[in-house]
């Protein structure tokens, strides 16, 4: 932790949250992770922060920002609203299918979410992008950035559906909602009826995923989830099959979700069915109402190459790598700081 400062002029916590010691290994860390892809011969790009749209995914909440733009035709300043980006997703997709080849990025990223051990609503994102590469094939690259910046055991690799027979005994692609319900209260599982009433078999997946199954995950060597529930696809591509399933994975690291990985859709008319479903239910849950990215559907009606990508978050890298309990010791300032 940083050393509690004197009060100066009203603001006692002027000092960093983070001690100066691990902030220089901190600089380390980024410094490993660029020359790891710079020996693969993976480009590192930069992409906007403030964006005319963000993620419409209705798990995640963007900051949007009143930017006051000048035209030179007027002396008045024309309002918009922009948003700080919770990935730089969209934009990097846009950079692969104007050919750039293999890329990374080392960013930050905002989101208007909670504020405690693992969330700040600033906070660093690595996010790579390979062509030609499956959703296996990316999994393997990232177990190996994890063997060489935190010094792991090679990963164990698990499908969704064979983790939740191994824990909780069902099958998550077949699940009755009642089912979900029973194995919820065997588990001690309780929540209020008020909020029960409401949940889908979707969110009880994600409720017992993260009660009953995440603490277990990766306690030796880091552990990856794959192929999940097409209703859980996001921005995946869907293999057809009985069942079918989203090329997706998520990387656990001592019970911590550390990042998260598509063998990404290709297809513009898919991909904007997506989000408009994702705008309903936006909508429905009363969120604010944010544009489709048109600039990313147009990228990828130009033929954006067959391509897999993952997002990391850099300060629980750093939280695992140092053995920090809380993601205030990894980061210069926390939101409370600033």
């Amino acid at each position: 932790m940083g050393v509690q400062g004197q009060c100066v002029n009203g603001y006692l916590d002027w000092q960093p949250s983070a001690s100066i010691s691990i902030l220089k290994e901190r600089a380390k860390l980024l410094s490993d992770i660029r020359t790891f892809f710079e020996k693969r011969g993976v480009l590192e790009v930069e992409t906007p922060l403030l964006c005319s749209t963000a993620s419409l995914d209705p798990h995640i909440n963007p900051i949007s920002v009143l930017y006051k733009k000048l035209e030179f035709s007027t002396t008045l300043p024309k309002e918009e609203n922009y948003y700080l980006q919770t990935s730089p997703e969209f934009a990097m997709k846009r950079l692969l299918a104007a050919g750039s080849g293999p890329i990374y990025q080392l960013c930050k990223a905002f989101r208007n979410d909670e504020v405690g051990r693992f969330h700040n609503p600033e906070f660093t994102i690595l996010e790579w992008y390979q062509p030609g590469f499956t959703h296996h094939d990316l999994m393997q690259e990232v177990d190996e950035l994890l063997q060489v910046v935190l010094g792991t055991l090679p990963a164990e690799k698990i499908s969704y559906e064979a983790i939740f027979q191994k824990v909780l005994h069902f099958n998550p692609h077949t699940v009755s909602l009642d089912h979900l319900k029973q194995v919820a209260i065997l588990k001690n599982v309780i929540l209020s009826e008020d909020i029960t009433k409401t949940l889908t078999v979707d969110d009880w997946l994600d409720i017992l995923m993260t009660h009953c199954i995440e603490p277990q995950l990766g306690l030796e060597r880091p552990m990856m989830l794959y192929d999940y529930p097409i209703t859980k696809a996001a921005l995946a591509k869907i293999r057809t099959g009985n069942p079918s399933v989203a090329e997706r994975f998520e990387v656990y690291v001592q019970g911590i979700e550390l990042a998260n990985g598509f063998h990404e859709l290709l297809n513009s008319e898919e991909q904007k069915d997506r989000f408009l479903k994702n705008l309903e239910t936006r909508k429905a849950l009363g969120y604010p109402v944010i544009p489709i990215d048109q600039y990313l559907i147009a990228a990828l009606e130009s033929g954006m190459p067959s391509s897999s990508g993952v997002a990391l978050g850099v300060d629980r890298l750093l939280m695992l790598k140092f053995q920090s309990s809380h993601i205030n010791e990894v980061v210069s300032f926390t939101i409370d700081r600033v």
